[in-house]
Formats: C-alpha cells, structure tokens, sequence
C-alpha cells in the first residue's frame, strides 16, 4: 500500500467487507448489440445495485458501467445482499431475455484503508479475485467472510477447494454461497446461461502461426485467454490461472528444442485438468513416446499441418479438453511402421491393428466404423477383441482405450 494515499481520520485498519460484482459477457453483448443496448443492461444493473444495497446497509463505493464495488461494516448483511442481488438480477434476466443480466459476485473481509477515491485493501483485490472465478448466478466468499458470518438460516457454505489467483503467492480457498433458491440454479434450469466457451493459452515463437491459430479457435467459439512467444511466459500463465487446454509448440526460445515439451511435462504435473496438446512441424516419435509416457489421458500431439483443417484441428482440441487424447496419424502411421520385439500387440489381427492405429488418433467406435468402412457392431467386436489380447481387465471403457493405446505406443 502506496505512504502517499491520502487516508481518512479513524478509517486506518478498519475492517470491511467488500462485495465486487460484474456483468458476464458485458464487452462481446455490447459488440453485439450496439451501444445503446449495452448502455441499458448497465442501467438495470445500477438500478439493482443501488436498490439492493441500500436495503442491506451498504455503501455503493464505486459503480461504473459493468461492474460494481460495495462496502459493508457487517459480513451477515453482506451476505444476506450478495443473495438479494443475485436473486433480483436473475429474475430480471428471465423476465427480459433480451437483456443478459448475467452476473457474478466475489467478496473478502479485511482492513482497508479509507482514500480519496475509495479504499485500497488486499481485501478489495481477493474480492475482485473471486467474482472473476463466479459464474453467472453465483456467490463466492473467502473463509474470513464465512467465519466472521457464521450460520446464517437457509445458506449453505460448499468448498470449493483452493485456487491459484493471479497477483497472489500462495492458493487461495474458495468457498460458494448457496441460499436455499439458488439463482444459479434457478438460470440453468430456465436454460438462461450458455455454455461457456472453452479457454485455451497459446504458446508458440511464430507471431503469424501463433495470431492465424488464435483466430482460428475465437471464429469456431473458443475463447483465446493469452497468447505467449516463449515457454517460460506460457508456465507462468496457467499456474495464475489455468485455461481449459494449453496448446505449445515443441520447438521454443531460447535453444529452439524441447522448451515446448518440457513445459507440457510441467503442466501435465502441476495441473492435470488442463489439457494439452502439443505441436510440431517435424514428425518426432520420441518426443510423441516421452509425452504419452506419463498417460495419454487429455493430450495432443498433431503436426502443425494439421491446423490447416479446421474441423479436425478444434474437434482435436476439444477432445483433449474432454480428457481424451489425439496422436496424429502421421506419427501413428510412424509407429506402426517401426520394428518391434515381441509384444501382444502382435497377436492382433491387421484389422484390430488398424482399429487400434485409430483409437490412437482419439477416434471414437464410429469415428472409426465409418473410416474402416465397418458396421459399429463389427467394430465394437474388433475393440473388445483389442481389449482382451491385450490383457487389460474389465474396467469402464474410456479408461481401456488409454490403456490400448499406451501399449500400442510402447510396443
């Protein structure tokens, strides 16, 4: 906190509790509507706010066009308005389609020192934090606000584990307030929200590569969080805020090697949910056998050729996403084509072999039913016969896949 904020007598080492809520969508709804459709969403979300503060003892600090921040002396009020905001923006949302007024809502409690334009508080930043997590419908508080709030009739506490948030050293727990009549709920079950798009971080040195993939994925409906020329930056990305698949080059600054394969490895580690595909210009088999390595559970690895076909390229991408998992057939074939010592891949036949060559790709039974030009009840016959050669016990059939396919890439 900067000595040059000029603070107000007494307020110094006060504690608050601040409530930041923000409109989801607010930027791409008024791209799409115009400004002035934009401008009444916002005047329906000032309205609400300062109606609903007001009626919890609150102070509206600061209120500028998407996004509101309030203060209370009390965590249970805060609370109590958090529910009363969400419940009035959800059913204006249902009673005025036309006007998403689609919000998410964060709030900490802590000192914060008074100043000129507001106050300035770690308390401020983590609420900010953590209505930029919310989903639309939801309330989401640090332990501080719920411990000082304690039980409060009708509301639930549910966890939801400790994140990583951008700007903070160490994770942070998260927790979701959740009022007998949920709002969330109450929009899902309206079908008021869609879904949300798929997030993806980019990594690659190639600009041009990098921006044409970029647009790629944002014109199909993905939503590209951050772009990054080297493997250190991209790291430092997911471990603030981990995307819903990271896509790298293998090839990176500064030695132009496996920077890429590398970084894939570490996130693979350090957040599991992440998918990741990896792309290459080479056809690199070792580099392909290292990555599956470890599970080839929500993994990629395509030739950047592959880019060029839209349709194969993001249904890729969203099948690592899923937890599935895509070699392409260049290096498929590759594979295939390499001497092996005995293994129980070679008691196969050559139509289960090349059933399993495309269950390697990460295609589905009719996926590959109508690539073998097969019947789905032929080819279901070829993949429990896969299952059984190679030894793998009765287990749910997605996990079996990987498995299929890890001895196929080892063998």
């Amino acid at each position: 906190m900067s000595g040059d904020r000029i603070r107000r007598e007494g307020d110094l080492g006060r504690i608050k509790v601040f409530l930041i809520a923000d409109i989801r969508g607010y930027t791409s709804f008024t791209q799409e509507h115009g400004d002035e459709a934009g401008a009444r969403l916002a005047k329906g979300f000032a309205e609400i706010v300062r109606e609903g503060v007001a009626a919890h003892a609150g102070t509206v600090v600061e209120l500028r066009g998407d996004e509101a921040l309030v203060a209370f002396d009390s965590p249970r009020r805060a609370i109590v308005a958090a529910i009363d905001l969400q419940s009035r923006f959800v059913d204006e949302a249902l009673d005025e389609p036309e006007l998403p007024l689609f919000v998410g809502i964060g709030l900490d409690a802590g000192e914060a020192v008074a100043v000129e334009e507001g106050f300035r508080g770690g308390a401020l930043n983590l609420a900010a934090r953590l209505c930029s997590l919310a989903g639309s419908g939801e309330i989401l508080v640090s332990p501080e606000v719920v411990h000082f709030a304690r039980a409060i009739d009708g509301v639930r506490y549910v966890e939801r584990g400790e994140v990583r948030l951008k700007g903070l050293t160490e994770p942070v727990a998260v927790i979701r307030v959740i009022p007998s009549d949920d709002p969330a709920e109450r929009l899902t079950r309206m079908n008021a929200i869609p879904a949300p798009p798929m997030r993806v971080m980019l990594a690659d040195d190639s600009i041009l590569l990098r921006e044409g993939v970029a647009r790629l994925l944002s014109d199909a409906g993905f939503e590209v969080v951050s772009q990054h020329g080297n493997a250190d930056d991209l790291l430092e990305a997911v471990r603030a805020d981990p995307p819903d698949v990271a896509i790298v080059d293998i090839r990176m600054p500064p030695t132009h090697t496996n920077e890429g394969l590398r970084a894939a490895h570490e996130i693979r580690a350090e957040h599991p949910d992440v998918g990741v595909l990896v792309l290459s210009q080479y056809v690199e088999t070792d580099y392909a056998m290292q990555l599956v390595s470890e599970g080839a559970a929500g993994l990629g690895y395509l030739l950047k050729d592959r880019v060029s076909n839209v349709q194969e390229f993001t249904d890729s991408v969203r099948r690592v996403a899923a937890g599935g998992s895509v070699i392409d057939p260049d290096v498929v074939s590759r594979l295939v084509g390499r001497a092996r010592r005995t293994s129980p891949i070679e008691t196969l036949s050559e139509r289960e072999r090349e059933a399993l060559a495309l269950m390697a790709e990460g295609r589905s039974n009719q996926a590959i039913s109508e690539r073998m030009f097969l019947s789905p009840k032929t080819v279901e016959g070829h993949v429990r016969n896969i299952f059984t050669k190679l030894g793998l016990a009765d287990a749910p059939d997605d996990h079996r896949r990987v498995l299929a396919v890890l001895t196929f890439l080892r063998s």
